[in-house]
């Protein structure tokens, strides 16, 4: 990791991140945050290159260093082709940050099994096997931090969503076990989990109830949510921190 004297406002000088799902959303504002700390960011997307291309852009055009890379992270070769690639490319890959997810909504009675297994395939098997992935090479070089994008919902539940809130459900457990796993090679894996956050995801909601069960009375900012991503990954700032949930939710789930 870089050291501690990097130079404030580029906590994250001479790192290499990989942020998956970053062309909008809460991954686009990570990208942006880590990349305005000093850090190369691989900006890993699916579907969208126009947006990964104009993350990429934005990050240039502030003086930062970033790529875009097309992977869908639940296809197992496209994930280990990827991290292969940025390995080569970049030489090393110090942080990477699972937030690539998808939602498919629907009352458990009436949820098609597909619409199941293509939730648990890109939420959980998809950070499962970008963290295998990358681990090779962090516990090798003894150090990195793995940050896993969960969900409130993984903790509280959530009607209409039993396999969104699973797969986040999932990711928790996952992300303490790797914790445990990785420890004693200096490599920390953290997760983060956001509440309602202003994005595409939650811009069509009924918004007045949801207020009301959040004591800050308002929507969280994927900023903040990226805010939260940057403290887990500096070196300095979490490293005795690790197998922990960071719950970015204005208070509505309290434990």
């Amino acid at each position: 990791m870089a050291s501690s004297q990097a130079l404030a406002g580029q906590a994250l000088a001479g790192q290499v991140t990989l942020v998956t799902g970053a062309s909008r959303g809460i991954g686009r504002s990570i990208a942006l945050t880590l990349a305005a700390q000093g850090a190369e960011v691989v900006v890993n997307y699916a579907n969208s290159p126009d947006a990964a291309e104009a993350v990429v852009a934005e990050i240039h055009a502030c003086g930062g260093k970033a790529w875009s890379y097309q992977a869908n992270v639940a296809d197992e070769e496209q994930v280990e082709l990827m991290v292969k690639t940025v390995l080569e490319k970049s030489g090393r890959l110090d942080v990477l940050v699972n937030n690539a997810g998808i939602t498919k909504d629907g009352l458990l009675m009436r949820m098609k099994t597909s619409d199941w297994k293509s939730v648990i395939d890109l939420n959980l098997t998809g950070v499962f096997l970008c963290t295998r992935a990358v681990s090779r090479s962090m516990l090798k070089a003894r150090s990195g931090r793995i940050i896993n994008i969960t969900s409130v919902v993984a903790l509280m539940g959530n009607p209409g969503q039993s396999n969104y809130s699973a797969a986040k459900a999932g990711v928790i457990g996952f992300t303490r076990s790797c914790a445990a796993e990785f420890a004693g090679r200096g490599v920390t894996v953290n997760a983060v989990a956001p509440g309602f956050i202003a994005t595409d995801m939650t811009k069509n909601l009924d918004v007045e109830p949801i207020l009301g069960a959040i004591p800050l009375g308002r929507m969280g900012q994927p900023e903040e949510v990226a805010s939260a991503v940057l403290f887990l990954a500096a070196d300095v700032a979490s490293s005795y921190m690790t197998g922990q949930v960071l719950q970015i939710d204005g208070g509505m789930v309290m434990r």
